[in-house]
């Protein structure tokens, strides 16, 4: 009987560390929510266009809030062009917000963990592959 107990401690103890180890994660989480929420509210990402002409201003979602024209965009007088170049100077700004956001968020996350492989991807296969995972293994220890 010793031994059985002697197990069942050790088992015991691998799992309050393995619990204290999630829950500290989780408070860390948490405790860095209202951080990261603050950060996203400021971020704001601004990008030029190759010759200077044109600035987007975007923010954390890759929402527009400004462009800027210099002056000399009014030279030309092609619309088309100036059309063009603000659009790619918009989805270059907001590409750099939505990797920031990625970055930023990932910093929060655990390191390795199906949520942060999604935030980068989209590959929804990343972020259900855990519970994948999980489900397969509980299915080997029933069968």
């Amino acid at each position: 009987m010793a031994l059985a107990e002697s197990v069942d401690r050790d088992a015991n103890r691998a799992l309050r560390a393995r619990f204290e180890e999630v829950h500290g994660q989780y408070q860390r989480l948490r405790s860095g929510l209202d951080e990261l929420q603050t950060k996203l509210a400021q971020l704001r990402v601004t990008e030029r266009s190759d010759d200077g002409q044109v600035t987007a201003t975007v923010g954390a979602r890759g929402e527009l809030v400004s462009v800027e024209l210099h002056p000399s965009v009014f030279h030309d007088r092609d619309a088309k062009a100036l059309s063009r170049k603000i659009t790619l100077t918009v989805h270059r700004a907001t590409a750099t917000a939505v990797a920031t956001t990625q970055d930023l968020v990932a910093g929060y996350l655990p390191a390795g963990s199906g949520s942060v492989e999604f935030l980068r991807t989209g590959d929804f296969g990343a972020l259900l592959g855990r519970a994948d995972a999980v489900f397969r293994g509980e299915g080997e220890r029933r069968g």
